[in-house]
């Protein structure tokens, strides 16, 4: 497809080492970047970037509602026309366990109360927390999108 500098579009891959989430035409995606959220609309510079856990949205060309995934880490790549998201593990907001992230988030502070002296173990433990709590936060933004 050949797009003209004034394009209202691109090409969003978004893939995980499971398998491909989405594969389509795009108006926007932001992605949870290490250095803060970024949002990419087309004709964006080129990038290479890692992701961080977090909440990646995008709308989808014919779709009426934006789209939430969580994201655990990865790359974003962007190209002229082509957005590439390479995530190590993504999950739609409708497919969150709720109970499972909230359990996952309690244990995670457990363990960092009883942990402060073992660097490891706390750092562990923090990487745990802060991927329960973006798991929930792109719950809770999924569900209060209507």
């Amino acid at each position: 497809m050949n797009q003209s500098s004034n394009a209202k579009t691109f090409r969003l891959e978004i893939v995980s080492s499971e398998r491909s989430l989405f594969s389509g035409d795009a108006n926007f995606v932001v992605v949870p970047g290490v250095d803060g959220e970024l949002g990419i609309f087309p004709n964006h510079t080129p990038l290479l970037t890692k992701i961080k856990p977090g909440t990646l949205k995008f709308h989808a060309k014919d779709e009426s509602e934006e789209t939430f995934l969580f994201v655990a880490g990865g790359f974003l790549e962007v190209q002229p026309t082509v957005v590439t998201v390479l995530a190590d593990t993504v999950v739609r907001g409708e497919e969150i366990d709720q109970a499972r992230a909230e359990e996952a988030r309690r244990v995670a502070e457990e363990a960092i109360s009883r942990a402060p002296e073992d660097k490891i173990a706390l750092a562990t433990a923090q990487a745990e927390l802060s991927y329960a709590v973006a798991e929930l936060r792109t719950l809770q933004k999924y569900k209060g999108r209507g």
